[in-house]
């Protein structure tokens, strides 16, 4: 399975030219497997296609896509619903037609002018492709530009020369597409009704893409940048793109004889792809990466938004919540809205999906239900004024009842913090332990702890619900679980490590895994192709890692004092989840999950410039009880 971003560009591809991919995820081509897909042969007897090259500010051009339905000529008048995209607004040429528009079937329905574009540097467009463009929030020439001034200068032009537009334009995207959405927001054109960034990469370092806690995702990452390379002058997508040859099916392989991140480069992509370099060689919060943080700059937001990200997302799982906020802070008056569902990344473009993620089952067409009840009404509301739909504020799945919840905000009001505290004998109770003391492990980076019981060479989107049992047999994850729960307890928000711990090695990672564990009686699935065993299943509802010299700063990094007890503090996103009665609550401790992340050497090293010597094992301990008592901030509902 491919790496999750190359999964969207891929099946973007497939829907638009026919490039050959793998069964995935696509935003584009939103027909399930082995559902027939209709022809481009359909859409092209109700739309007419036109390409511009729309003039920027600077003299730049963009290549624009417009797809206008046959009967504005007998005066009727649609909103312009428009996608910028880097990953190609293939096919090119007037005659070649895509086989889709638009989110989700319901749109085509409902009738609009869909507009893609290449957006700056990228495919046929004109100029220099900068990555998460910074934002410029003082413009003093034609020469400042960013991505707000090219939707903009888009919008601008659209409405003037594209007939049959009714005045009013919206803007969605899915993951890279979905930062561009909510750039566009930012001092917003006045024609601009309405946004919906969904999965938004807002903010690489702090727990989209590249890093989460300081620990970089190595096994995305990799996967992405041996397929998104620069380019310097326009091309075609079967010009550029092209599989990574792994010579195994096992990534947790590969990347053990890679050794070392900076090998990346050493061994395969040498000098081909910077993109990689920045990702790997900036492991601290430094500049690059605060430039890069689109939601500092969500001002004069003026058009409804609409946000969307998915519980099970891994990649882009913090996004979603930072461009929320960010929005609602700074922007009074402006609609905001936030919508959370069962998903993995961009899982709600999937018509019949959102059932089930792996063996866990979500009891409905949970993305029909989004794409035609939530999505739809809300550009027919600010874009048609074709309705007047009662939007919650906060619309969210809770998992383990499988149900919708509307709140006013998040976390919801009616939550109280409760602690979960590690205990001896592997014990999680919300009573604090009387006793005192500490468990220890051996972190080996040579044997890392898998993040994955199967074999594969990129990260597999079920992970996120994958059953933990292979690792609660390991003697390097500790396993804390409480006793079968005596009523339902549903957790809403951001759950909170309070830990203490010490490593004999001057840095470690801490990784917390929060984990429903099913009784034994839980009934298998009906029919059960795959033979499930669903009786004391281990689900992983979320987990993180923690780099621990980070504990006071990711800025500037601090080591540790080998066998000293340290506090680590942090957060893991949010969840919705309902342990019911007679589950169990589960955490496990590790310091290795690969390769999902590097590996730390377990010594205070600039990890991107380590070397094979400087990895070596570490003892870790979790301290339990009295002034150090470890545990675990949920935020319960009432």
């Amino acid at each position: 399975m491919f790496n999750l971003k190359c999964l969207a560009l891929r099946a973007a591809l497939i829907a638009v030219c026919g490039l050959p991919i793998f069964a995935a995820y696509a935003p584009s081509a939103y027909a399930q497997d082995g559902e027939e897909k209709p022809a481009a042969d359909e859409v092209k007897s109700h739309y007419t296609k036109y390409e511009f090259r729309i003039p920027m500010r600077d003299g730049l051009h963009l290549f624009t896509a417009v797809y206008v339905p046959k009967d504005v000529a007998s005066g009727k008048t649609y909103p312009l619903l428009i996608e910028r995209t880097p990953y190609s607004v293939a096919p090119y040429g007037t005659d070649n037609y895509r086989k889709h528009l638009g989110p989700a079937p319901v749109f085509e329905k409902d009738g609009y002018i869909f507009v893609y574009q290449d957006v700056r540097g990228r495919f046929q467009s004109e100029g220099t492709f900068i990555e998460m463009t910074p934002h410029k929030d003082v413009k003093k020439s034609a020469k400042d530009v960013d991505e707000s001034t090219d939707s903009y200068d888009t919008i601008d032009w659209l409405l003037k020369n594209v007939a049959g537009n009714n005045g009013k334009a919206g803007l969605y995207g899915i993951s890279y597409p979905g930062f561009y959405v909510a750039a566009s927001m930012i001092d917003s054109h006045p024609a601009l009704k309405a946004c919906s960034p969904q999965a938004p990469v807002t903010d690489l370092y702090m727990g989209d893409d590249a890093y989460h806690n300081g620990a970089f995702m190595l096994s995305a990452n990799f996967g992405f940048y041996t397929f998104f390379k620069p380019q310097t002058t326009p091309v075609f997508p079967s010009e550029r793109f092209g599989d990574f040859d792994f010579g195994t099916n096992d990534a947790y392989d590969f990347y053990l004889e890679m050794v070392t991140v900076s090998n990346a480069k050493a061994k395969y992509l040498k000098d081909t792809n910077f993109y990689w370099d920045n990702q790997a060689e900036n492991p601290n919060y430094n500049d690059f990466w605060k430039s890069r943080n689109i939601s500092a700059h969500m001002k004069n937001v003026k058009c409804a938004v609409m946000t969307v990200g998915g519980l099970f997302d891994a990649e882009d799982i913090m996004g979603p919540y930072r461009i929320f906020r960010a929005v609602g802070e700074s922007n009074s008056g402006t609609p905001n809205l936030l919508v959370e569902g069962p998903w993995f990344h961009g899982g709600w473009s999937v018509p019949g999906g959102g059932d089930h993620l792996g063996a866990v089952n979500f009891a409905g067409k949970n993305s029909d239900y989004f794409n035609e009840e939530i999505l739809s009404p809300f550009f027919r509301e600010y874009l048609k004024g074709a309705e007047d739909p009662k939007f919650a504020k906060i619309t969210i799945f809770e998992t383990g009842t499988n149900i919708w919840r509307r709140y006013d905000s998040w976390p919801p009001k009616n939550v109280e913090s409760r602690k979960l505290y590690f205990a001896a004998k592997g014990k999680l109770s919300f009573d604090a332990p009387k006793d005192t003391g500490s468990d220890e492990y051996v972190s080996d980076p040579a044997r890392p702890v898998p993040f994955i019981e199967t074999f594969d060479t990129e990260v597999p989107r079920e992970y996120m619900t994958a059953d933990q049992r292979f690792a609660s047999k390991r003697p390097d994850v500790l396993v804390y679980e409480t006793a079968p729960l005596e009523e339902d307890v549903t957790v809403a928000g951001e759950v909170s490590p309070r830990l203490w711990v010490s490593s004999s090695g001057t840095d470690s990672d801490f990784d917390v895994k929060l984990i429903d564990v099913y009784p034994m009686n839980f009934p298998d699935p009906k029919p059960n192709p795959k033979e499930l065993t669903m009786g004391g299943y281990e689900q992983l509802v979320r987990g993180e890692p923690f780099r621990a010299k980070f504990r006071n700063s990711f800025e500037k990094p601090e080591p540790l004092t080998a066998n000293q007890p340290t506090a680590l503090n942090f957060s893991l996103p949010s969840v919705n989840h309902t342990f019911r009665r007679g589950h169990r609550i589960m955490v496990q401790i590790q310091s290795t999950w690969f390769p999902l992340t590097d590996r730390n050497p377990q010594k205070f090293v600039d990890i991107s410039k380590a070397t094979e010597a400087d990895f070596q094992k570490a003892t870790e301990h979790l301290y339990y009880g009295g002034a150090q008592a470890s545990s675990l901030v949920l935020p319960v509902l009432k």
